[in-house]
C-alpha cells in the first residue's frame, strides 16, 4: 500500500480562503483547492492508496471543531491526525478526545502556533501525548509564515528528542525544510523512535535525500508530499530513483507508515 503520510485538506467552508492565503504566502500554485474531493482525485492519478491527513489548529479554539471534522475524514482514502494549540488550557482534555475519535495522532505546528521546538514550556505537552501512546508529526525547517525565525532546526529538534527518548516523533520536510545539510549532518541517526517524511521535498538533490536516507536507515523514513504544495507523484518518482533496496523503498512508500500506525 502506498501512503502518503502528510497532505492537508480543509473544511469546505474555509478550504478557499485557506488555499488563497497560503498561495499568497508561499507564492505556490497548489495542486488542488484544498477539499478532500480532490485530494482523492489526485490519490487516484498520482497512484495513492492512502492519505495522512494533517490539520494545525492555529487558535486554541479551534481544537474541537477541527478534530471532530477530521474524524469525519477518517477511514477510506484518509487516516486522519488530529491537532493541539500549545496555548489551550485544555489540550489533556482534547488529547484524550482525540484518542476517543480513534485518530491516529497529533500534528504540531510551531511556526502557527508560536513556539520552540525545545521550548521547556511545551514539555508537559509532549509528555501527556507520551502517555497518550500518539505520534506526533511537527512542521520542521523553514516556512514562509515565519522565513526569519526557524522555530524546529535541527539542533532544537535534537535537543527535543534528548528530552524525550519515547516520544514516537515525525519531523516533516526530511527532517528540516530547506536544511538538508544540517540534517544530515546534526539530526540524521538520532537515537529512538524518530521519523522524518518526504514532504516538500521536490527541491532537495537526490544524493542529498540519497545520504540522509542512508544515515538514518530506510526504516525511518515516511514517503510524503505535503499535497497539494507538492505532488505526490514527483516525490514518488524521486523515491524510486533512489539507490536503495527494493525493499527499503517500499518500505519508505507504505510499510513504516503501516507499522508506525498499527494498520497491519
Amino acid at each position: 500500500m502506498v501512503i502518503d503520510f502528510h497532505v492537508h485538506a480543509f473544511n469546505p467552508k474555509v478550504a478557499e480562503k485557506a488555499v488563497e492565503k497560503l498561495q499568497a504566502c508561499s507564492g505556490i500554485t497548489p495542486f488542488t483547492r484544498g477539499t478532500a474531493e480532490e485530494t482523492i482525485q489526485r490519490f487516484d492519478e498520482w497512484g495513492i492508496d492512502k492519505g495522512v491527513l494533517l490539520s494545525v489548529a492555529t487558535k486554541p479554539t479551534q481544537q474541537r471543531v477541527i478534530n471532530d471534522w477530521c474524524a469525519q475524514q477518517d477511514g477510506g482514502r484518509f487516516i486522519s491526525f488530529g491537532g493541539i494549540h500549545p496555548d489551550a488550557e485544555d489540550y489533556e482534555q482534547e488529547i484524550a478526545h482525540i484518542k476517543e475519535l480513534g485518530l491516529h495522532g497529533i500534528k504540531l505546528h510551531p511556526d502557527y502556533q508560536g513556539f520552540m521546538i525545545d521550548d521547556e514550556r511545551m514539555d508537559k505537552i509532549y509528555d501527556a501525548i507520551e502517555r497518550a501512546d500518539l505520534p506526533v508529526i511537527f512542521h520542521s525547517g523553514y516556512d514562509c509564515v515565519s522565513p526569519d525565525l526557524i522555530h524546529s532546526t535541527p539542533e532544537r529538534a535534537l535537543n527535543m528528542i534528548k528530552k524525550h527518548p519515547k516520544l514516537k516523533v515525525i519531523f516533516a520536510h526530511l527532517g528540516a525544510n530547506m536544511m538538508w545539510e544540517q540534517v544530515r549532518d546534526v539530526l540524521a541517526g538520532a537515537d529512538g523512535e524518530v521519523y522524518f517524511d518526504t514532504a516538500f521535498t521536490s527541491m532537495c538533490p537526490d544524493e542529498l535525500m540519497q545520504a540522509i536516507v542512508e544515515k538514518h536507515g530506510a526504516d525511518r523514513i515516511l514517503f510524503a508530499s505535503d499535497c497539494p504544495w507538492d505532488s505526490s507523484y514527483l516525490i514518488k518518482e524521486k523515491i524510486l530513483r533512489l539507490n536503495i533496496s527494493e525493499d527499503n523503498k517500499d518500505k519508505i512508500l507504505g510499510g513504516n507508515a503501516e507499522r508506525l500506525l498499527g494498520l497491519k
